[in-house]
């Protein structure tokens, strides 16, 4: 399939992938969620801030098209979000239905094209360079078939509970998921795609939620050792955030992208990060900082500059 998603990046960019066009703007109906739909522009100006990246340097993917997203998605599927009703239900904004579709498709489901987009760019760029992050992405709850949890098209499932049930009998992709037993998920179907269930009750603190994620992902590597790695980086685990009902601080958020990254890498696998959940404005802060440590360790890497 021919596909503009696949682009060559200039050797002074960095494989991370972020573009305005991802935040979410439902003119002001956004606020009635409780993500925070700017998020991906407010980690790209914390990194800029900090002078890792700035508009030259960060890599800005194309538009995922309709026939990009027929890949995994049903027609029906994709003709369903021409109405407003139905967008309402996975964005999880019910007064989204009293919007015009032509201002949904705008303001809503374009900007997660060209997540969905960056998504499969950054695969691309993480065989190319060891490792890709993209600042948005992560849309775990949707499926071929069916939307939800603010997430309209399965890029976890394009690049490589929605994508568990779409990998469910693919013997070439192993599942790790670590999650809060209490909420998630109660899709057995999914449950069952699981490789790997590490399996978590409300108010997990750092050290039991950090001492079960490096146990596993141990675990894992020597069952299946892959040639490729989707790491879904949702910050819904931080304390105070109500979707999550974990007690995870922030530097347990930065710890745990810290230990996936330095496992991962010791196995020269390339890696891609998705920024996917999280609910609290802080998470934004709480992704750069995280982003920065692993430059400051020398877990990424950025293009060598040319005087």
């Amino acid at each position: 399939m021919d596909t503009n998603l696949y682009i060559d990046i200039k050797e002074t960019q960095w494989p991370i992938v972020y573009r305005p066009e991802y935040n979410v703007r439902f003119f002001g109906l956004e606020k009635l969620h409780p993500f925070d739909a700017g998020k991906w522009g407010n980690v790209f100006q914390h990194l800029k801030k900090a002078g890792l990246i700035d508009e030259d340097t960060v890599t800005k993917p194309n538009e995922a098209s309709k026939e990009d997203l027929l890949v995994v998605h049903t027609k029906k599927y994709l003709r369903s979000l021409q109405y407003s009703l139905n967008v309402a239900r996975i964005a999880e904004v019910p007064p989204l239905v009293l919007v015009p579709n032509c201002l949904v498709q705008s303001g809503y489901l374009k900007p997660m094209r060209f997540q969905t987009g960056g998504t499969i760019l950054s695969g691309k760029l993480a065989v190319e360079r060891g490792w890709a992050i993209n600042i948005g992405g992560g849309f775990h709850h949707c499926r071929s078939d069916l939307g939800g949890g603010f997430c309209p098209y399965a890029d976890i499932t394009l690049l490589g509970n929605g994508y568990e049930r779409d990998f469910k009998d693919n013997r070439n992709v192993y599942i790790m998921d670590v999650y809060n037993r209490n909420i998630y998920p109660f899709d057995r179907v999914a449950k069952n795609a699981i490789n790997r269930r590490v399996e978590l009750q409300s108010r997990t603190r750092d050290e039991e939620y950090l001492n079960k994620v490096e146990k596993n992902i141990n675990e894992a590597l020597n069952e299946f050792l892959p040639d490729f790695v989707i790491y879904n980086a949702g910050t819904d685990i931080l304390e105070g955030d109500s979707l999550g009902c974990l007690c995870v601080s922030p530097q347990g958020i930065i710890r745990r992208d810290e230990l996936v990254f330095t496992k991962i890498k010791s196995k020269h696998i390339p890696l891609v990060m998705l920024t996917s959940g999280g609910y609290l404005k802080k998470t934004a802060s709480i992704i750069a900082t995280s982003i920065l440590n692993l430059h400051d360790l020398g877990l990424i890497h950025g293009p060598v500059p040319r005087y």
